[in-house]
C-alpha cells in the first residue's frame, strides 16, 4: 500500500519568495540603472519599428479577430492596433524580437531580456488607460530594470540550453511576476503567478537548431511575455498558485524539466545585468558577462553615448495598415 499523502499546503519554495520579496519589495535607487534602462527602452523600441519593414513579421500583427479593436486597450507602437493587453504583449514581444537586434546578456545561460518589455509596456498601457492610477514612465523603467535581474541573474549559474529548454522561459517568469506588480497584484498573488509561470509548460529549443531551425525563434519571447501578463491576470482575478511549483517530487520543475538538479544563486550583486548589457557589444562577451566596471566608468560611458546619439540619431516613424 503506498503510504500517506498529505494534503497540507507547505510554505512556497524559496525561489518564488525571493521573486515576489525583490518585485513587491525592493527600491530602485540607481541613477545608473534608470539611465541605462532608458537607452535600452530606446533601443528596444528601434529593433520593432524596423520590425514592421518585414511582412513575415507583421502577418503576425494585430488582434487574433481581424478588425477588434479593444475599448481602453494597449496600443501596438507603429500600428492602428489597440489590443487586449495579452495580445498586444504579443504583438509588441514579437516586434522587438525578430531581427534578433535586441539587447543579449550572455552567461550559462543567454537570452534577451528586454523580450520582457513586450509584456510590460502592454500592462502599463492598459493599465493607465482602463484606470484612475495611470502609470508613469519611470513605473516601467522600474519593472523593466527588475525583469532584467530576475532572468539575467537566474541565468548566471543555471543553464537551460543544456536540458532542451529554451530561454524564453526566463521571460515568462521575470515579466509574469513584474506584470503582477504593475496590475495591483498583492504579494501572495505575485507567488501565485511566478508559480503558474513555472508549472507551465515549456518551450524546446528545437527551432533555433538545424535541421528545425525556423521563424519561430523570432516569436518566442512574443509567446512568452504574452503568457505570463494571462498568468498575472488570472492571479489578479484570485486564482490559486502552487507553492512548490519548482521543488515537488517527480512533478515539480526540477525533477521534471531540470534532470533533478536545483537552480544555483550564489551571485547576488545588486543589478549585475542591466548595468552591464551596455558594454556586452563592445567587450565581445560570448561566454561570460561584462567585466564589472565601476560609477564612473559607467558614467562616462552614458556621456560618450549621448553624445554621439545627439550628433546621429535618425528617427523613422512606420505604421502598419
Amino acid at each position: 500500500m503506498s503510504g500517506h499523502v498529505s494534503n497540507v499546503r507547505p510554505a512556497p519554495d524559496k525561489v518564488l519568495t525571493q521573486i515576489a520579496d525583490y518585485v513587491a519589495k525592493h527600491k530602485i535607487a540607481s541613477k545608473d540603472a534608470y539611465e541605462t534602462a532608458r537607452y535600452c527602452l530606446m533601443d528596444t523600441l528601434g529593433c520593432g519599428f524596423e520590425a514592421l519593414e518585414y511582412p513575415a513579421c507583421t502577418k503576425l500583427l494585430g488582434p487574433i479577430v481581424p478588425g477588434t479593436v479593444v475599448p481602453n486597450g494597449a496600443k501596438v507602437p507603429g500600428t492602428r492596433f489597440q489590443l487586449d493587453p495579452v495580445q498586444a504583449a504579443f504583438n509588441i514581444g514579437a516586434m522587438i524580437r525578430w531581427l534578433d537586434f535586441n539587447d543579449t546578456w550572455l552567461a550559462a545561460e543567454w537570452g534577451h531580456p528586454s523580450d520582457n518589455l513586450g509584456g510590460i509596456l502592454a500592462a502599463a498601457d492598459w493599465v493607465s488607460r482602463s484606470t484612475k492610477k495611470p502609470l508613469t514612465m519611470r513605473d516601467v523603467l522600474a519593472g523593466m530594470i527588475k525583469a532584467h535581474e530576475i532572468q539575467g541573474v537566474i541565468a548566471l549559474e543555471n543553464s537551460f540550453n543544456k536540458v532542451g529548454l529554451d530561454h524564453v522561459l526566463l521571460v515568462k517568469v521575470a515579466t509574469t511576476a513584474v506584470v503582477a506588480q504593475l496590475i495591483g497584484c498583492g504579494y501572495d498573488e505575485i507567488v501565485n503567478a511566478v508559480s503558474q509561470a513555472w508549472v507551465d509548460g515549456q518551450s524546446l529549443r528545437t527551432y533555433r537548431h538545424a535541421p528545425n531551425t525556423g521563424s519561430r525563434k523570432s516569436w518566442a519571447g512574443g509567446d512568452a511575455t504574452s503568457r505570463a501578463v494571462r498568468l498575472a491576470l488570472m492571479a489578479l482575478s484570485g486564482e490559486m498558485g502552487y507553492p512548490t511549483a519548482l521543488t515537488a517530487e517527480t512533478c515539480g520543475f526540477y525533477d521534471v524539466l531540470f534532470r533533478g538538479r536545483r537552480f544555483a544563486c550564489r551571485r547576488r550583486r545588486a543589478l549585475a545585468t542591466l548595468l552591464h548589457l551596455v558594454e556586452v557589444g563592445s567587450h565581445m562577451c560570448r561566454d561570460r558577462p561584462a567585466p564589472h566596471l565601476d560609477r564612473n566608468h559607467r558614467r562616462r560611458a552614458l556621456e560618450k553615448r549621448q553624445q554621439q546619439d545627439a550628433q546621429h540619431v535618425q528617427i523613422a516613424v512606420v505604421v502598419v495598415r
